[in-house]
């Protein structure tokens, strides 16, 4: 970053693209009314035509893969359902029932097919948490040329609302593991944010959530995770506890006062594909 430039950029990625046609309208809406600058793309959802019709007619958005291993169908074997939780990921992985790389292979083949060119990769349910998730993921960034990976670490935030105590104690036993995690992504050449936020107010940040996170955002750059979408009838089938959740995002993502504190504190908005190589 040169001295001429803000000190706090901050990428705003929904994930879930392609989960429901609610959930992309929503996304979309998101980026070309509010601050939302990017989202990752699940290659194996419902509605993955759609998010790729609106991707070719949104170029400003930066579209990355949101590598799948838990919940929906697999791509290697489309006779199969993926583990329906990450307990049954972590069972299938023991008992080497799933072909992990062969599986997120495949899914970012079939975004590159689709005419998208990723930049930058996540994991439903942080996946790449998981010591063989996180070598099949670099290894993929590598093969792609897909620089960026997703933090699953969030900063400390003093945000109104209470934090549960649940949410509280996976990030405490999230940072046992960030050392390794950054030494993984570091010996394929791979980067990530400086920063993250997101995963302790998932489904339950509103506006005035949102508008202190931005001005608790620390110097560097941040991603932050959301959730935006339409609840339409389709998505209130899925299997998701996200649904109305997904609608308050999206007001909270398109607010004024949620513009108005990203100018009050001279943060910047942007994309990986800004980001990278000049970052």
């Amino acid at each position: 970053m040169n001295s001429s430039e803000p000190s706090r950029l901050l990428v705003v990625n929904a994930d879930d693209f392609g989960f429901t046609r609610g959930v992309n309208a929503g996304i979309v809406e998101a980026h070309r009314g509010g601050i939302l600058t990017a989202t990752t793309l699940m290659a194996n959802g419902a509605a993955f035509d759609d998010a790729v019709r609106l991707a070719r007619e949104t170029p400003t958005l930066d579209v990355g893969v949101h590598l799948v291993l838990v919940s929906g169908r697999s791509l290697v074997r489309p006779e199969c359902e993926l583990p329906a939780t990450v307990a049954g990921l972590l069972k299938a992985i023991l008992g080497r029932r799933i072909r992990i790389y062969d599986e997120l292979r495949a899914q970012v083949e079939k975004i590159a097919a689709a005419g998208i060119v990723p930049t930058h990769l996540d994991t439903h349910k942080h996946t790449h948490l998981l010591p063989p998730v996180l070598e099949a993921v670099a290894r993929l960034g590598q093969e792609f040329g897909i620089p960026w990976v997703r933090r699953p670490f969030d900063f400390p935030l003093s945000a109104p609302g209470a934090v549960p105590w649940g949410k509280r104690a996976v990030n405490r036993g999230l940072r046992l593991v960030r050392r390794r995690f950054h030494r993984v992504l570091a010996a394929g050449g791979l980067r990530t944010t400086d920063h993250f936020a997101g995963f302790r107010i998932t489904g339950r940040f509103r506006t005035r959530e949102l508008v202190a996170l931005i001005g608790h955002l620390p110097s560097g750059v941040t991603e932050l995770m959301t959730h935006p979408g339409r609840c339409d009838e389709e998505l209130r089938r899925a299997r998701t506890r996200l649904k109305e959740s997904r609608e308050e995002e999206l007001r909270a993502l398109t607010a004024p006062e949620t513009w108005r504190a990203i100018e009050m504190h001279g943060v910047r908005l942007v994309r990986y594909r800004d980001l990278a190589p000049a970052y």
